[in-house]
């Protein structure tokens, strides 16, 4: 056959040159039908051919870490700022003063001191719970003015002697206010002052039972135990209002507490500070037995002796110093002072306790001293903005400490009742330094020593708190 014969060559089996018009057909492949719901088929990769409904979808995902990103920055830039904090530079935690100071307590028995607005000076002996006497007559004095209050000479209401409490008077063996008939009456303040200055055990009974509304003392005593736990008494126990029962029992950091607590009554202070008192009624003035210590030129302003053969002689005592121009409540307590050789009803033995209690509350008040511990314009701390940023804080005035000599005197910045600013000019005010502890204690104000500035954009997008 020549190059251009025009005849069709034969086919071949399995030649792919054969005519399609004559060759089987190639196989398509089968339509499937619908899916429900009218979604196209797979294909034969198994996905399934885009729908026009599909470009919108793969732009949400492209657009979702932008619009999270958004949401992110707007809740950054408007929620509230963190409070600013003011902090104490390293340096500044405290204050010593110079020299050595030793209190010079007994050998034996235990007691404790404390400077109202300086904190304790320390104690001595073993804290174990020991018998307090008539010292426990000060919880009852507590206990009555806070369930009736009383101003500065302010009588009070009128409390009636019962048979009891005559009665109770006429015993030997016990601290008691004679000349009492059954019917009398007298204002709370006169019984305070019956119970307090010749510290009246029949007395002590007898508004036990007033308080309580009842023929005994068992519901006063246990709202002295209550009022014992809510100050922090944790090594006392009354059982009784007197303190005649040796199983009333304390220690002299415990009264201390109740010595701080019961010299806030405006009502309290004047009636132990009497060493005597002359009471309508009464067939004669009553005295205290703390007499010698009152009239010590001591500033000594009471508060309670007690004294018996369970309990040796006890004191709880407060007096006064002014140091520059601050007049500061100088507060002990002293147990278990005992004399050897006879001590009928502890007589020696309080003779002994207000001595040795001398000797401490006149050394005390001796080394009492001040000292500047920060000078004016100092930097003393930072304000924390919470957000990185740190503004100097310094003194407005110098910053005059007491207390005595080799003490540590803690210091505190707070606010002082301010509202910390977010911004503000350099001079504002923003918190206060103290030092000492308790409500006496000293303080000056501390201002910002430069601008400062409402936090930045940036910082706020940036916080992670």
């Amino acid at each position: 056959m020549s190059e251009h014969d025009p005849r069709p060559t034969p086919s071949r089996e399995g030649d792919p040159q054969q005519d399609s018009s004559e060759s089987e057909p190639v196989d398509a492949p089968a339509e499937q039908p619908p899916r429900p719901g009218g979604e196209a088929p797979a294909d034969e990769s198994g996905e399934t051919p885009e729908s026009p409904s599909r470009p919108g979808a793969r732009r949400f995902k492209i657009w979702t870490p932008v619009l999270l990103l958004l949401v992110f920055l707007t809740v950054q830039t408007v929620r509230p700022l963190p409070s600013p904090a003011l902090k104490l530079g390293a340096a500044m935690s405290s204050y010593t003063f110079g020299g050595q100071f030793g209190i010079p307590w007994p050998e034996k028995g235990q007691g404790a001191v404390h400077v109202q607005g300086v904190g304790n000076l320390g104690t001595f002996g073993e804290q174990k719970p020991v018998p307090i006497a008539s010292v426990a007559k000060v919880m009852t004095a507590y206990v009555l003015l806070q369930e009736h209050p009383l101003k500065k000479d302010e009588p009070g209401p009128m409390i009636e002697v019962d048979a009891k409490a005559v009665k109770d008077g006429m015993s030997e063996d016990e601290s008691r206010v004679e000349g009492l008939t059954a019917g009398m009456k007298f204002s709370q303040q006169d019984m305070l002052k019956m119970l307090m200055i010749p510290s009246g055990n029949n007395i002590a009974r007898l508004l036990a039972r007033w308080d309580a509304g009842s023929t005994d003392e068992t519901g006063f005593v246990r709202k002295m135990n209550d009022a014992a736990k809510a100050l922090g008494m944790k090594d006392t126990t009354y059982t009784d209002p007197s303190g005649l029962d040796a199983k009333t029992v304390s220690t002299a950091v415990d009264q201390l507490k109740l010595a701080e607590a019961v010299m806030k009554f405006d009502a309290f202070r004047p009636i132990v500070a009497m060493p005597n008192a002359a009471i309508d009624g009464l067939p004669e003035p009553i005295y205290n037995n703390n007499d010698n210590l009152l009239l010590a030129d001591l500033s000594i302003k009471g508060i309670k002796t007690g004294s018996n053969t369970a309990a040796g002689g006890a004191l709880m005592w407060a007096a006064y110093k002014t140091v520059g121009d601050k007049t500061l409540l100088v507060l002990g307590t002293m147990l278990d002072q005992r004399v050897e050789g006879p001590d009928r009803n502890g007589a020696n033995s309080l003779v002994l306790v207000k001595d040795n209690s001398k000797k401490v509350i006149e050394a005390v008040r001796d080394a009492l001293t001040s000292a500047v511990a920060v000078r004016k314009g100092q930097v003393v701390g930072h304000l924390d903005d919470g957000l990185g940023g740190l503004t100097p804080l310094v003194a407005t005035e110098d910053l005059e400490v007491i207390g005595v000599p080799g003490q540590e005197s803690e210091l505190r910045i707070t606010g002082g009742g301010r509202t910390v600013p977010h911004r503000a000019k350099a001079g504002t005010e923003v918190g206060t330094l103290t030092a000492g502890s308790g409500p006496d204690s000293m303080g000056i104000p501390v201002a910002l020593q430069e601008d400062l500035p409402e936090p930045s954009f940036m910082s706020k997008l940036t916080r992670l708190g």
